[in-house]
C-alpha cells in the first residue's frame, strides 16, 4: 500500500483538463516500486490560474510537476530556469524544484524519439516529417527531430501564423529545416508524397473528441509508404490510425510516446531509474482493459 504522511512529497500534474490523463497511473506505482514516499496527483488549472497556482505550489515545497495542453507554452515566463532541450522547444512538460527554484525540462521530444526508434522502427535522420499541429507538443517534437538529423520539417496547422512562428524556430537550432503549410487538404496533398512520417501533433482524435481527425480527406493525403504516428494516447486507436490503416500505412500510437516522456520526467525528479516494466503494464493495463497484465 501506497503510504500517504507528513513526509510525503507531491509532484503534481497541471493541465485543462486533466481528466483524461494516464500519467498518475503510470507515476504512483513507480513511485512505489523504487520505496519512495511520493504521491503523483492531477490539477485542472485553467490559464488565467497557472501563475498564481505555480507561486503556491513553489511555496509549498512541491517536488515537481508535470505540464500538459494547454499550459507547455504559457508556463515559461514563470519558472526560474529553463533547460536548453526545453529553450529549443520552446515548452515546458516537466519541472523540477531545486531549492526552492523552479526548473523547466521537456522530455516529450526525447520520449517520442524513442518510441519512434523502438516501437516505430524509424530514426530521424535523413526522413522527411510532415507534422499537424504548432502547440507544444509539436514544437518539441519538431525540436528532437531537427536535432536528430532530419531531412525536413513540414509543419501544418490550421492558424497559419502560428506554424510560421514554429517553422522559423526550428530554423534557428537548423537552417531551412522547417517549411510551414496550411492545414488545407491541396496543400498537404502536394507535399506528402515525399514525406516518409505523418505525425498528427494536435489534440484531435482524443477522447471526448475520439471520432474526429486532423486530416478532412486523408485518402487525399496518406500514402501507403507513411509511417503515421498519433501523439492521442486515448484511445490508443485513434480514427487517424484507424483510416491510416485502411490506406495500408504503418501506424505508431501515443502510448509509447507517454511512456517514455514519463520515465524521463521520473529520473528528473528523483535521479533514480525508473521501473519502465511496470509504468508500461499499469499503462498498457488502463489503455487495453480487457488485457491482462504482470504488473507486479
Amino acid at each position: 500500500m501506497h503510504r500517504i504522511d507528513a513526509g510525503t512529497k507531491l509532484i503534481g500534474l497541471l493541465g485543462y483538463p486533466v481528466e483524461h490523463s494516464f500519467s498518475p497511473v503510470m507515476q504512483n506505482p513507480a513511485f512505489g516500486r523504487a520505496g519512495l514516499n511520493y504521491v503523483y496527483l492531477a490539477f485542472a488549472v485553467a490559464p488565467e490560474d497557472l501563475p498564481a497556482v505555480l507561486d503556491g505550489f513553489k511555496a509549498a515545497g512541491v517536488a515537481g510537476l508535470n505540464v500538459t495542453i494547454p499550459h507547455k507554452e504559457a508556463v515559461l515566463p514563470h519558472l526560474d530556469e529553463i533547460s536548453a532541450g526545453a529553450a529549443h522547444a520552446g515548452a515546458v512538460n516537466t519541472i523540477v524544484n531545486e531549492n526552492g527554484r523552479l526548473v523547466g525540462y521537456n522530455t516529450d521530444g526525447a520520449g517520442f524519439l524513442r518510441s519512434l526508434e523502438v516501437d516505430g522502427g524509424v530514426t530521424p535522420w535523413g526522413k522527411t516529417f510532415l507534422l499537424l499541429g504548432a502547440g507544444g507538443a509539436c514544437r518539441a517534437v519538431a525540436a528532437a527531430l531537427a536535432t536528430g538529423g532530419a531531412k525536413k520539417l513540414y509543419i501544418a496547422n490550421r492558424n497559419y501564423s502560428r506554424a510560421v512562428d514554429l517553422a522559423e524556430s526550428i530554423n534557428g537550432i537548423r537552417e531551412n529545416a522547417a517549411t510551414p503549410l496550411r492545414l488545407s487538404v491541396e496543400e498537404l496533398a502536394r507535399r506528402s508524397p515525399e514525406c516518409d512520417v505523418v505525425i498528427n501533433a494536435t489534440s484531435l482524435g482524443m477522447r471526448p473528441q475520439a471520432g474526429k481527425s486532423p486530416l478532412p480527406d486523408p485518402a487525399a493525403v496518406l500514402k501507403p509508404h507513411h509511417l503515421v504516428c498519433d501523439l492521442v494516447y486515448n484511445p490508443p486507436r485513434t480514427l487517424l490510425l484507424a483510416e491510416a490503416e485502411k490506406i495500408g500505412c504503418s501506424t505508431l500510437p501515443g502510448e509509447g510516446m507517454l511512456l517514455y516522456q514519463g520515465c524521463e520526467a521520473f529520473r528528473l525528479w528523483t535521479g533514480m531509474e525508473p521501473p519502465e516494466d511496470l509504468m508500461r503494464a499499469m499503462l498498457r493495463d488502463r489503455l487495453y482493459p480487457a488485457n491482462l497484465f504482470d504488473a507486479v
